[in-house]
């Protein structure tokens, strides 16, 4: 039956669908616990300088919660990596010399620094003294920052490939180590993923806090989470915005063609307008319905109102990624991040006049932008990497020429199999770590000895936990 319905099917298109849809599903983790793991550490450090019960209270709430994520993004980030060797095996003989040794590092450093401090982190709390204890917290939050760097090399290298050559059978080979890795455009999407990172976690615990305010506002746990998650957005969403201009400065000059999708420009022209709205017709070359501000695209992406923006026409009709869908997908990131920067602003106004926690309208606001920046993540990660189509490695190798010649049905069957795994693992996982955030940080238990200030030995207090 799997082999009849995939008979004739495209085999390229289920290997690219397989890809983003086991890629969409993996993101969102490591998206969420790149911010929680420093937030962890930051709890835990204000903990130990203030000996505030209520930040080793959170500390205690959300530790769970981030074993929980991290375990999905590690179960779903080793099943993206078997499918460079299944479905990409062309693009893995040609680009493994450059981006294997990468994706080794990352293992070698990140896996393994998490690795080696994540059972202390979550089991060694009354076992080990405090200081080492923070230690480990904030070797998981370093390593899960370390990981993010490997990984955003090896794809900022796909988009901008620097320091290879190419030898007599066709591979990349690096010439330059320190080029391939801090390629052009590595250090503009690091830092904007690790910002998307602090912001998706700064609006799930600004969520979380949002719904306990609005069934208590006396919450003193929810109120600390509700006021440290609206301090990120008022400082970070901003900083995203910048951050984010100087990204797409860096991808007009080596992506324009991915630019100009993302723009709806189809045509080369001076004093180009920023289309708000439309839908991009690729058979016209024409935004049809648009609604758009005259000059204003020149002066984003140029610094100049008379300045030549350029458009697909200057490139090959085979080389225009597909326009509608980056588009859009760009609109509901830069969207989202608009309406992150509102949020700040409105809860910045509201603590000024002293009603952050009594405004029950920016709470449910609040608690409707929760899942925000997992959309805005999986939206920019289209643009980013739809919008490189028709290429794996940029101007290099073509997405059609990276496949594995392996007929449809069985990357089809393969794809049924991911489909119907991920919604059952997965969706049980998100069904428990939301009723871990339904319950109340306020009535986390802290034990008596964890209460007081350290004097005794860790043995101690291990002993007086047996008791």
């Amino acid at each position: 039956m799997v082999e009849s319905f995939f008979s004739d099917a495209d085999a390229l298109f289920l290997a690219r669908f397989q890809f983003a849809f086991t890629v969409a599903f993996h993101i969102i983790f490591p998206a969420f616990t790149i911010g929680i793991a420093s937030y962890l550490a930051v709890l835990e450090g204000l903990y130990l300088k203030t000996r505030k019960p209520v930040y080793q209270k959170l500390f205690r709430f959300w530790v769970k919660i981030f074993a929980v994520a991290f375990g999905m993004g590690v179960v779903s980030g080793i099943v993206m990596s078997y499918q460079f060797g299944t479905n990409w095996s062309v693009f893995s003989d040609k680009a493994g010399p450059v981006i294997g040794p990468l994706m080794g590092y990352e293992v070698l450093t990140a896996f393994f620094l998490e690795a080696g401090f994540l059972g202390v982190m979550l089991f060694g709390m009354n076992r080990v003294g405090e200081k080492l204890h923070y230690f480990a917290t904030l070797m998981v939050a370093i390593g899960t920052a370390i990981s993010a760097f490997w990984i955003l090399s090896v794809n900022s290298w796909m988009q901008t490939p620097a320091g290879f050559a190419i030898n007599d059978v066709g591979q990349f080979v690096v010439e330059d180590w320190f080029a391939v890795v801090f390629n052009p455009s590595f250090p503009y999407r690091l830092a904007h993923m690790l910002l998307a990172a602090y912001l998706t976690t700064a609006f799930v615990v600004g969520a979380v806090g949002a719904w306990h305010l609005l069934k208590d506002k006396t919450n003193a746990a929810a109120r600390k989470m509700f006021s440290m998650a609206m301090w990120m957005a008022l400082i970070v969403a901003p900083l995203q915005v910048f951050v984010g201009d100087l990204h797409g400065l860096n991808t007009q000059e080596y992506q324009p063609a991915k630019v100009a999708a993302m723009e709806g420009h189809f045509k080369s022209e001076t004093q180009a307008p920023l289309y708000l709205f439309g839908w991009p017709n690729e058979e016209t070359a024409e935004v049809d319905y648009a609604v758009k501000i005259p000059g204003l695209a020149s002066i984003i992406l140029k610094h100049d109102v008379n300045a030549e923006v350029t458009g697909l026409d200057a490139f090959p009709r085979e080389d225009w990624p597909p326009v509608p869908i980056v588009f859009w997908s760009f609109r509901i990131m830069v969207g989202i991040g608009l309406l992150m920067v509102v949020i700040g602003l409105w809860a910045g106004i509201q603590r000024a006049r002293g009603k952050l926690y009594d405004s029950s309208l920016l709470h449910r606001s609040a608690l409707l932008m929760g899942p925000s920046g997992f959309v805005a993540v999986i939206a920019g990660w289209i643009v980013t990497e739809v919008g490189r189509q028709p290429w794996v490695v940029q101007g290099l190798l073509r997405t059609a020429d990276a496949a594995s010649p392996i007929a449809a049905e069985g990357v089809g069957a393969s794809l049924l199999a991911f489909i119907v795994v991920y919604f059952l693992v997965f969706g049980a996982g998100t069904v428990y770590i939301l009723r871990k955030m339904a319950g109340n940080p306020e009535t986390v238990h802290i034990p008596e000895y964890a209460k007081a200030k350290p004097a005794g030995m860790a043995a101690e207090r291990l002993m007086h936990e047996e008791e």
